[in-house]
């Protein structure tokens, strides 16, 4: 009897510990900046997920504050801190040899998460969860081609020239308007992903007069203050076209009142959600992709209420 009591001791003892290990999973998670819409949407549906899932995953956030020293140092202490895996979204998408060298080092799995690292020859125990941001510029310029009978002069809001996402979106953009020999690019500025950089940018162009028919803008926050300072000047609503990315509930609500034709959804619970399942699995050990890629939809105002 004493000897059965034993085993089951031990038996429960066993499976104690083992949920326990799962109870502690722990991952260090480094945004590149907390002061930022669509990214903010991003960080809470990360924590929406943990707290989901019954392994009882916690979080642990930083803000790199666009510092890559900075964030380069939170992974460190991530690392000596002995967390279950760390997930980054990328300062610099140029800049991550030294993160993903540190994590490999210490066997730790990393997840790059909404920007994907410039280095696509990523080693094992290194992912990527993100969309095709080429697909979200061609969507763009392809809808605005389209409804502006291809020609016509347009405007460009870059973001941040440090993130691929700038680039690539921006590339799609341009694949688009090589087939359009008739639309010219008359202005190409960064507004660094903000609202008022945005209607700055925009406002200061009107008021040396050029013109143009569209504004394509690499995320919805410039586009609103693109729209802001239009409409501040007294252009009529909708007679410039203008095209935002990330389908925030900001750019929702501009696309249903007429101030943006259109933008592009990018899919932050989606992204969030992969990320922290991809960590998840890293930690146990299970297969996962190299890379993870949310699709981008296009949100226009005949489908805008699709859209939460």
């Amino acid at each position: 009897m004493n000897t059965k009591i034993r085993f089951a001791s031990l038996a429960l003892s066993m499976l104690l510990a083992s949920g326990a290990a799962f109870a502690d999973i722990k991952i260090g998670v480094s945004m590149s900046q907390f002061d930022d819409t669509w990214l903010t949407y991003l960080r809470e549906s990360m924590d929406q997920k943990a707290k989901s899932l019954p392994d009882g995953v916690k979080l642990q956030f930083e803000d790199a504050r666009s510092d890559v020293v900075k964030q380069l140092s939170q992974v460190e202490n991530f690392i000596s801190q002995k967390v279950d895996a760390i997930v980054v979204n990328p300062v610099d998408t140029a800049a991550t040899k030294k993160i993903t060298e540190a994590a490999v080092k210490a066997g730790i799995p990393l997840v790059y998460v909404n920007r994907r690292p410039d280095d696509l020859n990523l080693p094992k125990g290194v992912v990527t969860v993100a969309s095709n941001d080429l697909e979200a510029g061609k969507m763009q310029m392809q809808y605005l081609a389209d409804k502006m009978g291809g020609k016509g002069d347009i405007v460009i809001l870059l973001g941040d020239l440090a993130n691929n996402s700038t680039t690539n979106r921006t590339k799609g953009v341009k694949e688009v308007l090589a087939q359009y020999p008739g639309i010219k690019v008359d202005q190409e500025q960064t507004g660094v992903w903000l609202r008022d950089k945005g209607m700055t940018l925009v406002n200061d162009w009107l008021t040396q007069g050029r013109k143009f028919d569209a504004v394509v803008s690499n995320n919805d926050e410039m586009a609103i203050g693109a729209a802001m300072a239009l409409k501040q000047a007294g252009v009529e609503k909708g007679s410039v076209l203008i095209a935002g990315v990330d389908g925030t509930p900001d750019g929702l609500r501009a696309v249903k009142k007429g101030e943006l034709a259109l933008s592009v959804f990018q899919d932050a619970k989606g992204q969030a959600d992969g990320s922290i399942d991809t960590a998840v699995k890293m930690i146990k050990h299970e297969p996962v992709e190299p890379a993870v890629w949310v699709p981008y939809r296009l949100i226009t105002p005949d489908n805008v209420d699709q859209f939460k």
